[in-house]
């Protein structure tokens, strides 16, 4: 058995296991130099949270273990297709690859398919099913917010704040 194989089949079982305790069929390994570094499971149905994926989990658990937000060389093993969002968090994170077991036309007769998802964010704001706004509001005697965190971020590393 392949690394690969071996990583994703932690997913499964991660996912078989969570399935057992009542939770979503969706489990995820975060890997680096042939370590496990961090591993989640589906909590929505158990925390309420509709941000609660396995892999964003996995990633949140991997940067805190790391100590640090950005996971270069990492890859990410899940059970299923990350959907927009996990993969959003992934490609933000700095996470290099994903492999997954279970596509989504697998998991489409069960309701779990995101394609529907990435098809419609694939078309342009005004022709999404939701609905998306810029208002371009600045508060009056403030400075520019964005500048602000900048001018910050620039205080920090001259003191060697990283």
């Amino acid at each position: 058995m392949t690394a690969r194989e071996r990583f994703l089949c932690e997913a499964i079982e991660l996912a078989y296991a969570n399935v057992a305790k009542g939770g979503r069929p969706f489990g995820a390994v975060v890997v680096r130099d042939g370590e496990v570094i961090a591993t989640g499971v589906n909590e929505v149905v158990a925390t309420h949270d509709p941000t609660a994926h396995a892999e964003l989990l996995a990633l949140r658990a991997a940067g805190r273990r790391l100590g640090s937000a950005n996971l270069q060389g990492c890859t990410v093993y899940a059970s299923g297709h990350p959907c927009p969002m996990c993969l959003a968090a992934m490609r933000l994170s700095g996470v290099g690859a994903v492999v997954y077991a279970y596509s989504n036309e697998d998991a489409a007769p069960y309701g779990l398919s995101t394609a529907a998802i990435y098809a419609d964010l694939a078309r342009p704001f005004a022709e999404q099913s939701m609905t998306i706004g810029h208002d371009p509001i600045r508060l009056d005697g403030r400075p520019d917010l964005y500048a602000t965190w900048h001018q910050r971020q620039e205080r920090q590393e001259s003191r060697g704040g990283g």
